[in-house]
């Protein structure tokens, strides 16, 4: 007979407990969606159209939007319980299809964001830490607060000014060029780059996710360089690190190994949310640019009141957040082994 530790038995304690989490999400997604003003039926055939009503009331029974809103429920939960998410009211295409092919987009520009979000910001934190009320610790901490205030679109927007219309240095809008995507193996575009030794396509992917990635990333690293200074500032004032300079160890060392370690776990917690938020939160950018990302989708599904692929989509973010949570908790025990996965 197997027998589970502790940490297999939370992490299928919490798997379980997304089950309603999920059905809750289904059940809210489906009355929001309904509560919006607007005919699907009424967009597809155009407003104004010449359309019959004897046209329209077909479409809308073959849509099934002629039934009750209990009974389009009923119908909705039991096509979930199988694993179907249904079919686009506009695109007639099955929805499940439609979000496989747009979340390696959203994925990799959420990734690469969050990449440059922690390499730009983990390493600002410390140093402002370090460097506690002299002039960079200043510059750092007042262009971290602009950066938090300033919203991801306005960025993009600016940067696609700048950097794509001024100096024509980066292309503003796509994934990649036409005619140079790699092979595909994952759907992220610079990993099956990576994997196929395309480095051409490798090249022009990375230019692509320049402006949008750092838009997105920019806020988020102002976030994580003030969680980071001011963990940091914490624990460089604790007893083990003054103890760890007693005995002599060099100052990276206890920067490093004693310092930057303990001090991180606010910033896990911080990068766990903040991931979240950039898979379910770039719709505008992924709309400014072009990116054929999941957000994209969704605004499109909104505007034409698609109603099954906005209901997935808001499951696909919400299970997202709790995986992303999950693996936070996880990642916790990593940093500190004396904490347990409650």
């Amino acid at each position: 007979m197997i027998r589970l530790g502790r940490v297999q038995v939370k992490v299928i304690e919490r798997v379980v407990a997304t089950i309603p989490l999920a059905l809750a999400v289904a059940l809210a997604a489906f009355v929001l969606m309904r509560a919006i003003p607007g005919d699907p039926v009424d967009i597809m055939m155009g407003e104004g159209a010449s359309s019959s009503e004897e046209e329209m009331a077909a479409l809308r029974t073959g849509l099934g939007l002629d039934q009750p809103i209990h009974r389009q429920l009923v119908v909705y939960l039991k096509a979930l319980l199988r694993g179907d998410l249904g079919y686009s009211i506009v695109r007639s295409r099955p929805v499940a299809q439609m979000i496989r092919e747009a979340l390696p987009a959203t994925i990799e520009l959420a990734m690469c964001a969050m990449l440059f979000a922690l390499a730009l910001g983990i390493p600002v934190g410390v140093v402002s830490a370090l460097k506690h009320n002299t002039a960079f610790d200043r510059v750092s901490t007042a262009v971290s607060f602009i950066g938090v205030s300033l919203p991801a679109f306005w960025l993009g927007i600016v940067g696609i000014l700048v950097f794509s219309m001024t100096f024509g240095w980066l292309p503003t809008s796509g994934r990649i060029a036409y005619g140079m995507e790699p092979r595909h193996i994952t759907g992220l575009l610079t990993l099956d780059a990576l994997l196929t030794g395309d480095m051409t396509a490798l090249g022009n992917a990375l230019r692509h996710l320049c402006l949008p990635a750092a838009a997105l990333g920019l806020g988020v690293a102002a976030v994580v360089a003030r969680v980071t200074r001011s963990s940091m500032l914490d624990v460089l004032g604790s007893d083990y690190v003054l103890f760890a300079r007693a005995k002599g160890v060099p100052e990276p060392a206890v920067t490093t190994r004693h310092a930057l370690r303990n001090a991180m776990i606010p910033t896990v917690t911080l990068v766990g949310l903040q991931f979240g938020s950039l898979l379910g939160g770039n719709m505008i950018v992924e709309t400014i640019f072009g990116w054929p990302g999941l957000g994209r989708v969704v605004v499109d599904a909104i505007f034409a009141r698609d109603y099954p692929v906005v209901q997935a989509a808001v499951m696909v973010y919400a299970l997202t957040f709790v995986g992303v949570n999950l693996i936070t908790d996880l990642l916790y025990t990593v940093l500190d082994p004396k904490m347990a996965l409650e």
